[in-house]
């Protein structure tokens, strides 16, 4: 399984960026889906992630400002951030889940978003 991840870039504090993460099978086949991020020198934690009944879940730094969808027609999942901060400067990625036995993390190659003052 691949994700591609795009739309990272360099963006104004207060300003909007879309990433976008385009699995190479099919979302349904997933359990869930979400999206992580890692800033230099910290560890990877989650941004915003769908839950196993179809809900949504936000980080607290992200509430408010971002917001997750999913387009199944074009099986691709998308991070809207909006109001962006210079502390949201990190690589997103983008992760899918799969149970088989045990649980099976996919991951996307990252793209870097650079928020500037």
């Amino acid at each position: 399984v691949q994700l591609q991840a795009s739309g990272g870039g360099l963006v104004q504090s207060g300003g909007s960026l879309r990433l976008s993460c385009t699995p190479s099978e099919n979302m349904y086949t997933f359990v869930t889906m979400g999206w992580y991020r890692q800033a230099p020198g910290k560890q990877r934690e989650s941004v915003a992630e769908f839950t196993n009944d179809g809900g949504t879940q936000l980080a607290d730094s992200a509430k408010g400002r971002f917001s997750i969808a999913r387009d199944y027609a074009k099986n691709t999942m998308y991070l809207q951030m909006d109001s962006v901060k210079v502390e949201d400067t990190a690589v997103y990625y983008c992760n899918a889940v799969r149970y088989l036995r045990n649980r099976i993390d996919y991951w996307g190659q990252g793209t870097l978003v650079t928020v500037s003052s």
